[in-house]
């Protein structure tokens, strides 16, 4: 491979492990590949160690798994743990809005600031409208990461974050193959930052449990595996092919742009 100068001298650590959970979320390293510090290295033209600790960062965050003496894997996501992350982000953002409600949206920042996220929702309708996946995944994850800092606890925010983030890398080797992404794609976006503006807390919370029930849904719909809580049987790498468009179709939920909250 030639090196790439998409990675810039500064903050190499971050910088590459943004690079490689792009590369990850493209599928351009798919679940299951391996690699090892010196390819990747080569392949970014710079030194090992910065590239050592943003895999390391990365592994924490549960999108790679540490072979001993053999590199880095891509972690294989089943339909089973795919499922419980939904639920957990479900159950986590219905408490955040609960939280919300009981607070009357007080410490809400200012309009200004809702603006924003209601440019980041249209951006990530649209690009749900027109089955554009690769803009779709960053649209919203940047989403629903703005959106999350409104409620100010940084734990959360990077809980759910990781979380979004796991459930594209489940869905997006599925949504390639499909032709049908303008249909099957939550596209609510724009709402919720309108009913954020607005401070709907109803709405709110009627589309947040949409968006979540969507990836449930729409996923087991499509791979033919059960939606309900407990084990999926035959829970596996082939169990779990579902399709976790986090845009939709309006039963509420698909992470994605944004595996992404």
């Amino acid at each position: 491979m030639q090196p790439s100068s998409a990675v810039r001298r500064s903050s190499l650590r971050q910088q590459l492990a943004d690079a490689i959970r792009d590369e990850i979320l493209a599928g351009r390293l798919p679940a299951g590949g391996r690699f090892t510090v010196k390819e990747i290295a080569e392949h970014y033209g710079v030194s090992a160690t910065p590239v050592r600790e943003a895999l390391v960062d990365l592994s924490a965050q549960g999108l790679l798994d540490v072979e001993h003496h053999r590199g880095f894997q891509v972690r294989t996501i089943t339909w089973g743990e795919y499922r419980g992350m939904v639920e957990a982000r479900s159950l986590v953002t219905e408490g955040v809005f609960r939280n919300i409600v009981a607070r009357g949206m007080q410490g809400m920042p200012d309009d200004t600031a809702l603006a924003s996220v209601r440019r980041r929702g249209a951006a990530a309708s649209a690009a749900a409208r027109g089955g554009e996946l690769d803009v779709l995944i960053g649209c919203d994850l940047r989403f629903w990461r703005e959106l999350t800092v409104l409620i100010r606890n940084r734990p959360i925010c990077d809980f759910l974050d990781r979380l979004r983030t796991q459930i594209w890398m489940y869905s997006v080797p599925h949504l390639r193959r499909r032709p049908d992404l303008g249909e099957v794609c939550w596209q609510d976006h724009t709402a919720l930052a309108d009913a954020v503006c607005g401070r709907d807390l109803e709405t709110i919370q009627r589309l947040v449990g949409d968006y979540n029930d969507h990836a449930i849904t729409v996923m087991a719909r499509i791979t033919g595996n059960s939606g309900r809580p407990g084990p999926a049987p035959g829970d596996g790498p082939e169990a779990g092919d579902g399709d976790g468009c986090e845009t939709g179709d309006g039963d509420g939920d698909g992470d994605g742009a944004g595996t992404g909250d």
